[in-house]
């Protein structure tokens, strides 16, 4: 287990070699604390000075009210990241659901369309994401030393997010214990075509991020083809049919064009699923798939597979 010794970057050892598609893992870079503002006692928005990213990015913690080592689950937002907060905690119940549950719930603000990853070059329009070497290297000593984790981690997001989370614990095996995905497509080369349309359509250029779709660095982000580096882990995917069900007439700060293509996107999203899972069963590595017979690409499914994925992801985690 990794264990910090302050707000202070640490060494993180990558498992070089291992397969020739994965690359070299983030290198470790100073970030500290700018500040800390508490929002109650089980809530805090910790403001951190990024060296990778050379800016301050708030994250916010949902955290126990009282001390004690805890594993932390690292929460990532879709496509379009709430203003202020994450949107996990302004269209779900997440505070109060994991409140008084022994788990720090890491939420990082931001990274519109970035993938969470670390782009090749930065974008006139979405600026420096170097969200894999924030995410890995600089902010888990970080979390460990200022809210009592005891160095083990699961990561977990929705649509984009989601994504980005089994990119994650893929390429850094040895930092998460667990992974979900919410309504995401973790096979990269399946969804090439959807990635580089919804960047662009954020007004990034795709390219900026891996190159162009076919070249070694999208091979090096592909969850499907670094499936056995998931063996042994928590794995948790959820995804709707597409068509509409009972959550269809509430308000929630969607995508805005989810309120019209929330059904088709989901399909998609169901398809990528399913040839995921049979990667999985095909290489014997066990997974939680749960597969709704309705359900759209919107927030209140995402709060509902969300509480169900907590089970098992809380008994991968020791919370």
């Amino acid at each position: 287990m990794r264990r910090a010794t302050g707000a202070v970057a640490v060494l993180v050892i990558g498992l070089a070699g291992v397969c020739q598609i994965v690359a070299e893992p983030a290198r470790a870079a100073a970030a500290r604390i700018a500040h800390i503002e508490t929002k109650s006692p089980t809530r805090s928005s910790v403001f951190v000075e990024s060296t990778a990213m050379g800016r301050t990015i708030q994250v916010d913690v949902l955290h126990p009210a009282g001390g004690g080592a805890r594993p932390s689950y690292y929460l990532l937002d879709g496509l379009d990241p709430g203003v202020g907060q994450s949107t996990w905690t302004n269209a779900t119940d997440a505070e109060a659901f994991f409140a008084g549950k022994r788990v720090n719930v890491v939420l990082p603000v931001g990274g519109q369309a970035s993938y969470y990853t670390d782009w090749q070059a930065d974008d006139p329009r979405l600026g420096r994401n170097r969200w894999e070497t924030f995410l890995t290297a600089e902010l888990p000593p970080i979390i460990d030393a200022a809210f009592d984790g005891n160095g083990v981690n699961g990561i977990g997001g929705l649509s984009m997010g989601g994504n980005a989370a089994f990119i994650l614990a893929a390429r850094h095996p040895e930092l998460y214990q667990a992974v979900a995905g919410y309504s995401a497509c973790p096979d990269t080369g399946m969804a090439a075509g959807a990635i580089m349309f919804s960047v662009a359509n954020r007004g990034g250029d795709p390219v900026n991020m891996w190159g162009p779709p076919g070249s070694p660095e999208w091979a090096a982000h592909d969850p499907a083809l670094m499936a056995e580096r998931l063996r042994g882990k928590t794995i948790y995917l959820s995804t709707g049919s597409g068509i509409p069900g009972k959550h269809e007439l509430e308000i929630k700060p969607q995508l805005p064009e989810n309120l019209v293509l929330g059904g088709p996107i989901e399909t998609g999203v169901n398809a990528c699923v399913v040839s995921f899972e049979n990667r999985l069963r095909g290489l014997g590595i066990p997974a939680q798939i749960d597969h709704s017979l309705t359900g759209t690409h919107s927030w209140s499914y995402w709060q509902d597979t969300l509480h169900a994925s907590w089970p098992a992801l809380a008994a991968g985690l020791g919370a």
